[in-house]
């Protein structure tokens, strides 16, 4: 038997389903219909982004976010489609994973499937970082003060102090003060003071053990706690629309469309949870049928509401005032109703639970798939006999989440889970320009709408650059006066934006391509570079990572590797 060496060996649709449903590695339990999978998506959405970081977008940029919210969910429509596309054509677990294994070949999926990792570890570790924040401020309702060293991180305390010495206290935020305090009375060992996010780790533990015995249990307490999120999403836009402040909204740009393409991650990270629906594909009772209607209603569900609740949000107080962890409590504290800011706090508490449980669920079901493919050690393909669930990797993935969640701050997490994010969209958007360029569309129970970008690629190309060149003078001098070097530094994804432009306009016209899944490329790779080049470094340094154990073990224990050529 000759050994196919090629780094890009694909996987045949045929084969993934035939692998997917082989004895040896056990069957999922497939329980999961259209409402299941809308609510998984929606208690996946709308998570830490609607009840954490929306509030530092809004600060960012104003009321005018509102409108970065429908931007952003255009080109989540765009990838949803084609992740559609490709949930009914390949519907196995893996999600963008499985996918670029049908489109790109062997070392793109796993690529993709070591950014898969990254983005729902990261994110997984956000939302409990932000379910502690929540969970602490309602102990505190309730007259029960944890010691401030178990619930605050290290550089978050330590940046905290050094501000109070620097600058003195009232310099400092509500919550800053508390930090520094935090600081100051903490356990020292030498001159290392003990700071850890105990909660955070706690619930990741608790949470793991639930996804750990269960698909069903995990379906029935994510439905329960989409409802009572749906419910205090709702109550706030309702209840706080009687006291929107129509002035609050003027100006509605205060900080110009630099501010509000500043909240492009944390907006874009309250999208991010609708691709952990092609996750559960092999618990999914008609996947092809199901999931394309569960993923574009979900989007639009969420849209809605997260328009609405920014206008709320930012009509209720000053947009200046927002930079607070638990904006939805604060808005309703600050207008002196703290029984609804107490009511939202308990609420959310239970809401940010199940974003953290269907993460939990969507990264085992990556590394079981990529085990699958012998690209991981075997022990995460590994089903339990009992309960029907990827038990290994179900474990693994709580000690991922949750001893990063107890020592570092969110910030830091949520760029780098958008950075991850973005790539994977692309090349999700990319694989079904190839599936219908090459036929395999044929196979595709859900296809994405064709409109045929022959021409108007390309005189989209022809506007933006005219219009940039009539309207942007800003930006044209901003780039005049840079050095070489600044503009590698600063503007590389820019320019490979206008490259990739370029590129797609040429092959459009030879190809016919269609306009939407291009459209999703480039309204990604347009979002990317919004992104901080730091994000860009580390996730460089974790592709190098992966590549390392890729040529190591995952190259030469491939299934694909051992097949005839």
């Amino acid at each position: 038997m000759k050994q196919n060496s090629s780094l890009f060996r694909k996987k045949t649709v045929d084969q993934i389903l035939r692998d997917a449903n082989s004895a040896e590695n056990g069957g999922l339990a497939k329980i999961l219909g259209v409402r299941d999978l809308v609510s998984l998506g929606i208690a996946a959405i709308v998570g830490a982004g609607i009840f954490s970081t929306i509030g530092v977008a809004s600060y960012n940029g104003g009321p005018a976010v509102s409108l970065l919210f429908i931007f952003t969910a255009i080109a989540c429509v765009f990838t949803a489609l084609s992740y559609a596309q490709f949930a009914s054509t390949v519907p196995v677990s893996g999600s963008a994973y499985t996918y670029a294994y049908v489109a790109f070949g062997e070392l793109f999926a796993w690529i993709i499937g070591w950014s898969l990792i990254l983005e729902y570890a990261v994110s997984n570790m956000v939302v409990a970082i932000s379910w502690s924040e929540y969970f602490t401020g309602m102990l505190k309702g309730f007259g029960i003060v944890l010691p401030g060293w178990l619930t605050v991180n290290h550089e978050t305390a330590s940046d905290a102090f050094a501000k109070l010495q620097s600058a003195g206290v009232a310099e400092m935020s509500t919550y800053e003060r508390f930090a520094a305090a935090a600081y100051e009375q903490s356990p020292v060992i030498g001159d290392f003071h003990i700071m850890l996010n105990l909660p955070a780790g706690l619930v990741t533990l608790l949470i793991t053990a639930l996804v750990y015995i269960g698909i069903r249990e995990s379906r029935t307490a994510s439905n329960i706690m989409v409802v009572l999120k749906i419910g205090v999403v709702l109550l706030v836009i309702f209840a706080g629309a009687f006291y929107v402040k129509p002035e609050n909204w003027s100006p509605f740009a205060p900080n110009g469309i630099k501010g509000v393409m500043g909240g492009v991650a944390s907006v874009f990270f309250a999208f991010i949870g609708f691709d952990s629906i092609s996750t559960t594909a092999e618990e999914c009772k008609n996947p092809q049928r199901d999931m394309p209607k569960a993923m574009i209603y979900c989007l639009i569900i969420c849209t809605v509401l997260y328009v609405l609740i920014t206008l709320v949000l930012t009509g209720m107080v000053n947009y200046t005032e927002l930079k607070v962890s638990d904006p939805l409590a604060f808005v309703f504290e600050k207008n002196g109703l703290d029984f609804m800011a107490g009511v939202i706090s308990v609420s959310s508490v239970i809401a940010i639970t199940s974003a953290l449980l269907v993460y939990q669920l969507g990264q085992p079901r990556i590394w079981m798939t990529m085990s699958r493919d012998g690209l991981l050690w075997k022990k995460f393909s590994k089903i339990h006999p009992k309960y029907q669930t990827p038990s290994f990797a179900t474990i693994v993935t709580g000690f991922v989440v949750g001893i990063p969640a107890l020592f570092f701050k969110m910030d830091f997490f949520v760029d780098l889970t958008s950075v991850g994010t973005f790539f994977a969209f692309i090349l999700v958007c990319g694989g079904v320009l190839y599936l219908d360029h090459t036929g395999i569309s044929a196979q595709s129970k859900f296809r994405v709408p064709y409109l045929n970008g022959k021409y108007l690629v390309g005189a989209l190309l022809i506007l933006a650059i005219a219009g940039l060149s009539i309207y942007g003078q800003s930006v044209v001098d901003e780039w005049i006066g840079m050095s070489a070097m600044e503009i590698v530094e600063h503007k590389l994804l820019t320019i490979i934006f206008w490259i990739t432009w370029c590129i797609l306009a040429v092959m459009s016209f030879k190809h016919n391509f269609s306009i939407l899944p291009v459209a999703g490329i480039l309204t990604n790779l347009y979002l990317m570079t919004e992104l901080g080049s730091s994000n860009w470094l580390i996730f460089v340094i974790w592709l190098a990572i992966g590549l390392v154990i890729y040529f190591s073990y995952g190259y030469r224990k491939s299934k694909l590797a051992k097949s005839t050529v």
